[in-house]
């Protein structure tokens, strides 16, 4: 069973004391791609930040990485989230630093020391994501789609096992939204496991996985609609 990266069973997920999603089964294997949707309020953000060790899961069982869900202590969320990239939909970047030191601020606090290794790490990373003639810009220089693709790259920096991206496409225009999400389609494809969490239909329909939907306090998997 090595190659499961992601397990629920059963599981509660809450917002504080308000359990907002019951009984939640979610399995992801190395390589998968599932989509997660549902209106705003319906779970989908305490979903994932239960997965990354913002909230607790309380109820049912849960493994993500390796670790244990229901036993994840404060001091472990770090190595935790070594293991697993995350991409916020407003970007989280620091904007008085430029890209490079973004990425180096990074791998600096995960515990990389050697100033060449965190270089060709960071070039790497950059080039992956198509930037790397953009290492010495600002943050609040670049386009809203190059800011997503700086926290794609940041991401990256670790190898991680499994990519949560939570609504990447939120802020971005859809000319810019179909560029993001080709890059996370070619990323997936070279091996990585992505759990993405979105409003966009139109990128369901041109980019087709699997998609479990948030409602009315459960999560379950929906039929892809033929493309228009």
């Amino acid at each position: 069973m090595s190659n499961l990266v992601l397990q629920l069973e059963n599981a509660e997920i809450y917002q504080r004391d308000n359990l907002v999603l019951s009984g939640v089964n979610l399995t992801l294997k190395k390589g998968d791609f599932c989509y997660l949707i549902g209106k705003t309020g319906s779970g989908k953000s305490s979903l994932m930040k239960t997965l990354y060790g913002d909230l607790q899961l309380k109820n049912g069982t849960g493994s993500i990485v390796g670790f244990d869900l229901t036993k994840l202590k404060e001091k472990e969320i770090p190595f935790l989230r070594r293991k697993i990239g995350i991409v916020f939909q407003d970007f989280k970047l620091l904007s008085d630093r430029n890209v490079f030191d973004n990425l180096k601020f990074v791998l600096k606090a995960t515990g990389w020391k050697d100033n060449e290794l965190m270089k060709d790490k960071i070039h790497e990373v950059l080039d992956k994501v198509g930037l790397k003639a953009q290492y010495y810009k600002k943050t609040f220089e670049l386009s809203g789609g190059e800011q997503q693709r700086v926290a794609i790259a940041r991401a990256l920096l670790n190898d991680p096992e499994l990519i949560l991206a939570d609504e990447p496409t939120g802020n971005l225009d859809p000319k810019t939204s179909l560029e993001v999400m080709a890059l996370l389609n070619h990323i997936h494809k070279s091996g990585k496991t992505i759990l993405m969490a979105t409003h966009d239909y139109q990128l369901i329909v041109k980019f087709k996985q699997k998609t479990l939907k948030c409602e009315g306090g459960a999560l379950f998997e929906v039929a892809q609609q033929a493309s228009v």
